[in-house]
């Protein structure tokens, strides 16, 4: 059984459809990136996924559980977190300050201290050194991880990640995948929606293509990055370095 399944999700926005029978499967400790143009409907399937809209059609599984009519909160609960592409911290609060506060929501759950339990994950993602330090005053790839921090703080069985290197220097870009690698070799299954190629080719192992809302292609990365229509909707050349 799959870990998280989507069926023929279907989105319409004042008659435009903006998801349009969408399906696919994630198994328990893959890394699955999604790419796509801009508009195509990448954001819009997170956002149904984890109960934020909900679709016309379609229904979405966890571990074979109907979870579509959820609320974010219960869909979390059972396991979906996400990180999201504007990032808004407590910008008054410390890093520990910050992923102390969904840690708060599982403390019932967990054992030990939960400052322990936090400096782990600000281990995990390297902000160890940071932890006392406002989060208005951290630069962006370091928030950047703050926000991969508070979404592990939830105990996540599978991590939504929506464009984590949009805005980063090489430099920065070099540091979070590393950050992500190692979260999914620690077991972590982890679907990412991202336009930089080379983040998608380095760490995805199958690859999701959306089009006008629509699935288009599907597979390993060198197999989908010389699919024709995947070239002509999105890539506009035929290999990538």
């Amino acid at each position: 059984m799959a870990l998280l399944e989507v069926k023929g999700l279907t989105k319409r926005f004042k008659g435009l459809i903006a998801v349009k029978n969408v399906s696919f499967t994630v198994d328990e400790g893959e890394c699955v990136g999604i790419i796509g143009p801009n508009g195509a409907g990448k954001t819009t399937i997170f956002n149904l996924i984890t109960g934020f809209l909900k679709p016309e059609n379609g229904s979405v599984f966890l571990k074979g559980e109907d979870i579509t009519n959820l609320k974010p909160y219960e869909i979390v609960n059972r396991g979906i977190a996400r990180t999201f592409q504007l990032i808004c911290p407590f910008p008054n609060m410390s890093v520990m300050e910050n992923v102390l506060v969904p840690l708060y929501g599982k403390r019932k759950k967990l054992e030990g201290n939960l400052e322990e339990k936090c400096s782990e994950i600000l281990k995990l993602v390297g902000l160890s050194h940071q932890k006392d330090k406002l989060a208005r005053n951290l630069p962006h790839g370091d928030l950047k991880k703050l926000e991969i921090a508070r979404a592990l703080a939830t105990e996540p069985k599978i991590l939504l990640l929506d464009e984590p290197f949009a805005g980063l220097s090489f430099d920065e870009m070099a540091v979070l995948m590393e950050v992500i690698k190692k979260l999914h070799e620690s077991g972590l299954t982890i679907v990412i929606v991202e336009h930089v190629m080379r983040v998608i080719m380095n760490l995805s192992e199958r690859v999701i293509v959306i089009s006008e809302g629509e699935k288009i292609a599907e597979g390993k990365p060198k197999e989908v990055v010389q699919d024709k229509k995947v070239i002509e909707a999105y890539l506009g050349v035929s290999t990538i370095a």
